[in-house]
C-alpha cells in the first residue's frame, strides 16, 4: 500500500520537477562531459555575471549570487537538459529602468539590491501563475519584426550607455539621448582616461577577433585574464583605471527583501515586461537547441523553470534572469549532457566566493564594459533588418517603430510599443485583408487572382470576388465598400459571386451588413451570391437568418457550380468574356 501511494505521488512531483527524472535516468558516461562543460561554462559565467549586474545598476557581486541560484533552481524545475539561465544583457537595461528611478537620490546600493530582488520575486510569481493558467502562448505577443526592432534598439542603447565606462568616466543620465550627449561632451572636455580607453577598446577587439576566428576559445575569459595581467604589469590603477576590487567573501543568507507596497506597485509594469521578454527569449532559445537534440518544448514547464530561477535569485540578493543563447551554446559545444553542467558552474562560483573572493580584484571596469558591449552587438540583427526591408516594407516599418520606441522613449516603453505594434499588426491584417477579383486563365485550372494574371477572363455580368479574412465588426465596412465599388460599374453586374473559402467566420455585425447589402444590390438588379462557404460559417449564416433574405439557391458548394448556374441562367459563355 505504501509503495502504491508513493508511486502515485512520484508522478506529479516529477512533472513539476523534471530534474528528478534526469537524475533518475543519469548515465555514468555523461559525468565527465558535464563536469568539463561546467568548468568551461564557469569561466564565462563569472565575468558576464558581474558585467550584467553593473549593466542593471547593481553591485557586481549580485551577478554572481544571481547566477548560482538560478542555475540550481532551473536544474530542478526546468524541463531542458541544456539551457543555461543567468543574468542577461537584454534584461539589464529593463531592470535598471525599473529599479533605479526608485532608489534614493544618494544612490543607496542596498535599496537598489532590495528592489531588484523584489523584482526577481515578482517576475517569478508572474511566470508561475502564467504557467498554472497555461498562458505560454503569451510569448507569441511579440512578432519577429517588432522583436528585431526592439533588440536593435536595445543593442544601441546598451552600447551607447557603456561608452563612458569604456573610456573611463561617468555620465549622469537615464536615457539614450542623455547618454549620447553626455559621452560626446565628456570626450570633448577631455574626461577620457587614456589607459581605460586602451583596455576597453583592446578588450572589444580581443573578444570579437576570437569569436570570429577562434570560436572554440573562451574569448571573454582570455580577455579578462589579459586585462587583469595588464593591470598588474602596467599599474593601471595608478593611471586612473577603475577596478572591480575585492568581492565580499562568502554567500548571502536567505533574505526577504524589504520594499514598500508603493514601490511594488510602481515596479509591476516593469516586472510584466521583463517576464514577457524572458519568456520569449527562453522559448525561442529552447526551441532552437531542442531541434538539435530531439527534445520537445514544454512551454508551460519552461515558465515554471524560469519562475523558480527568478524566485531563488530574488531570495538571495539576486535579480531577474533569462536564458542565454551564447552561454547555452558554450555548454553545448563543450559536450554538456544535462543540467549537471550548470550545477558544476554554480559550485565553482560558490568556491570562488568562499575561498578566493579577491580573484577579480584587479579586473578593470572598462573590461566589464567591453563584455557588455560585445554582448550588445550580438543582440542586434542587421541582416534580419535588411531582409525585412527587402521583403516587406510594412513589417520593416513596424521594426523601425519598435527600434525608435526603445531609443527615444526608453527600454520599458519600448517593450510596450513592441507588444502593441505586434497586436495592432494582427488587427491590421484583419481590418484590411487582401481582397481581389478572380477570373479564368487559359491553360490553368480553377480561378486566379487578376493582380497576378491581368489577362484572366470573366463572364459578362459576373464578378467573382475573394476576401481573405473572416468578416467581423472591424472589417465589415471594408467588405461592403469594396462590393459597392464593384457594383457601380456600367453596365451593372448581374451577379457578384463571393469566393468565400477564405472567410473563416461571420459575426452579427457582419450578418446585419450582409442583409443590408443584399437588399441594396437587389434594388439595382445585382444578386449577391456565395460559393465555398465553410460548413461552420454556413451554419452561422443560417443561425443569423441570412437565408431568409438572401435566396438559399444563391449558396453554392463550389465556384465552378456557381459559374455553371450563372451560365445556364444567362446564356453567357467564355467566348464572349473580356
Amino acid at each position: 500500500m505504501t509503495n502504491t501511494t508513493g508511486q502515485r505521488r512520484k508522478g506529479p512531483l516529477r512533472q513539476v520537477m523534471p530534474g528528478l527524472d534526469v537524475a533518475a535516468a543519469y548515465q555514468k558516461d555523461w559525468l565527465g562531459k558535464d563536469i568539463i562543460s561546467g568548468i568551461v561554462l564557469a569561466t564565462l559565467l563569472v565575468p558576464q555575471g558581474m558585467a550584467y549586474a553593473e549593466l542593471a545598476g547593481l553591485p557586481a557581486i549580485t551577478g554572481l549570487y544571481t547566477t548560482v541560484l538560478c542555475l540550481v533552481a532551473y536544474a530542478v524545475f526546468g524541463p531542458s537538459r541544456i539551457l543555461v539561465l543567468g543574468p542577461d544583457s537584454s534584461l539589464g537595461p529593463m531592470i535598471a529602468a525599473t529599479v533605479l528611478p526608485l532608489v534614493a537620490s544618494g544612490g543607496d546600493p542596498q535599496k537598489a539590491v532590495a528592489l531588484a530582488s523584489m523584482l526577481g520575486l515578482m517576475v517569478g510569481v508572474i511566470m508561475i501563475l502564467a504557467s498554472v493558467a497555461k498562458l505560454g502562448f503569451i510569448a507569441d505577443l511579440i512578432s519577429k519584426p517588432t522583436m528585431i526592432g526592439y533588440m536593435n534598439g536595445l543593442a544601441l542603447t546598451i552600447l551607447v550607455g557603456q561608452l563612458p565606462k569604456l573610456f573611463g568616466f561617468k555620465v549622469d543620465s537615464d536615457n539614450f539621448i542623455g547618454d549620447l550627449v553626455g559621452f560626446v561632451q565628456g570626450l570633448a572636455s577631455g574626461e577620457t582616461v587614456p589607459a581605460a580607453a586602451a583596455v576597453g577598446i583592446s578588450g572589444i577587439v580581443v573578444v570579437l577577433a576570437l569569436q570570429r576566428w577562434l570560436p572554440k576559445v573562451p574569448a571573454v575569459l582570455v580577455m579578462v585574464v589579459l586585462a587583469i595581467a595588464a593591470t598588474t604589469v602596467f599599474s593601471l590603477a595608478d593611471k586612473g583605471v577603475s577596478l572591480v576590487g575585492e568581492l565580499p567573501q562568502g554567500f548571502p543568507p536567505f533574505t526577504i527583501p524589504h520594499v514598500s507596497l508603493q514601490d511594488i506597485g510602481l515596479m509591476f509594469a516593469g516586472a510584466l515586461g521583463i517576464a514577457l521578454v524572458s519568456l520569449t527569449d527562453t522559448i525561442s532559445t529552447a526551441t532552437a537547441f531542442a531541434a538539435r537534440s530531439g527534445q520537445e518544448i514544454r512551454g508551460n514547464q519552461e515558465m515554471i523553470g524560469i519562475g523558480a530561477a527568478n524566485l531563488a535569485a530574488g531570495f538571495f540578493q539576486g535579480f531577474p534572469v533569462s536564458t542565454s543563447g551564447s552561454r547555452t551554446a558554450v555548454a553545448e559545444r563543450s559536450g554538456s549532457k544535462t543540467q549537471l553542467t550548470g550545477l558544476t558552474g554554480a559550485l565553482l562560483i560558490v568556491l570562488m566566493l568562499v575561498l578566493l573572493p579577491g580573484m577579480f580584484r584587479n579586473l578593470p571596469q572598462p573590461a566589464l564594459a567591453a563584455v557588455v558591449i560585445t554582448a550588445s552587438v550580438s543582440l542586434a540583427d542587421i541582416p534580419g533588418t535588411v531582409r525585412l526591408f527587402r521583403q516587406s516594407r510594412t513589417e520593416f516599418g513596424l521594426s523601425l517603430a519598435a527600434f525608435l520606441g526603445v531609443v527615444l522613449l526608453g527600454v520599458l516603453p519600448g517593450i510596450g510599443i513592441a507588444v502593441g505594434l505586434s497586436i495592432l499588426n494582427v488587427f491590421r491584417r484583419s481590418w484590411w485583408p487582401y481582397q481581389t477579383v478572380i477570373g479564368r486563365v487559359p491553360g490553368l485550372e480553377g480561378f486566379h487572382d487578376v493582380n497576378v494574371h491581368p489577362d484572366a477572363k470573366h463572364l459578362p455580368g459576373l464578378v467573382i470576388y475573394r476576401f481573405d479574412a473572416p468578416i467581423f465588426f472591424a472589417n465589415a465596412t471594408t467588405f461592403r465598400d469594396n462590393i459597392r465599388r464593384l457594383a457601380r460599374v456600367e453596365p451593372s453586374p448581374r451577379w457578384i459571386l463571393i469566393a468565400a473559402e477564405p472567410i473563416t467566420d461571420v459575426d452579427t455585425t457582419a450578418a446585419d451588413m450582409l442583409l443590408d447589402l443584399d437588399r441594396e444590390l437587389n434594388a439595382q438588379g445585382t444578386s449577391l451570391v456565395f460559393a465555398e462557404l465553410k460548413h461552420r460559417v454556413r451554419a452561422k449564416v443560417e443561425k443569423f437568418e441570412l437565408t431568409r433574405e438572401i435566396e438559399p439557391q444563391h449558396f453554392y458548394r463550389t465556384i465552378e457550380a456557381a459559374v455553371a448556374a450563372y451560365s445556364a441562367q444567362t446564356g453567357a459563355d467564355w467566348s464572349a468574356g473580356d
